[in-house]
């Protein structure tokens, strides 16, 4: 994974004007999450979920904080957090998730003879692609279609997650909430001094330098 905005990382924010004291909290909540904890799924649940997060969004091995999608996942389910709205295909965000996590174990292993977390990353991704074309066998999907469950929560909640988290905040040089500071600089390729910079060829080392000035 390229660093595109070398030297910035957006937690340089934490006691600047940028941020005020509730988002502080909200990002410290956020950081405090333990990747190894789970209160609503089952032990078989948690190691399906946490090989579906890695095949979503595999994160580099090196990197020195993970984004803890799984755990992240399973704290919205025990705080039964929705959407407000939800496809009428689907049932409500726990029993789509524990049901889906079911019958990936299942689509496992009728074709691999093994559980999703116990057969190789490829074999994971290819099952992953036959429920997004809706093209399953497990007689655990009942009668959700997997493919809307690949694109309305699969997705949804992984992608949410991980770009709610200050690590990924700073992979893509976004600044945080933009409370009480906000944005002015609006135009196209326009930005605020307290915004990222995004490293251009032959001005790695210039983002750097003014990256480690952000905050």
């Amino acid at each position: 994974m390229s660093d595109r905005y070398p030297g910035y990382d957006v937690l340089a924010k934490r006691d600047s004007p940028s941020w005020n004291a509730i988002t502080r909290k909200v990002v410290e909540e956020r950081l405090r999450i333990d990747p190894s904890e789970h209160r609503f799924l089952t032990d078989a649940e948690w190691t399906t979920a946490r090989a579906i997060c890695h095949c979503i969004i595999p994160q580099p091995p090196d990197r020195a904080q993970p984004v803890p999608l799984a755990a992240m996942l399973d704290r919205k389910l025990m705080d039964d957090v929705r959407d407000g709205y939800r496809d009428a295909r689907l049932p409500p965000i726990r029993e789509a998730w524990q049901r889906a996590l079911r019958a990936f174990d299942e689509e496992a292993t009728l074709r691999y003879s093994g559980r999703f977390p116990e057969i190789d990353v490829p074999r994971q991704n290819a099952l992953l692609e036959l429920a997004q074309a809706g093209r399953t066998q497990a007689a655990a999907w009942g009668d959700m279609p997997a493919e809307v469950f690949f694109a309305k929560r699969l997705l949804h909640d992984i992608l949410s997650a991980y770009y709610a988290h200050p690590t990924a905040w700073s992979e893509i040089g976004f600044g945080g909430p933009a409370s009480p500071r906000g944005y002015v600089r609006l135009g196209f390729d326009r930005r605020d001094p307290w915004e990222a910079s995004e490293a251009r060829p032959g001005r790695e080392d210039t983002a750097r330098r003014e990256n480690a000035r952000v905050g």
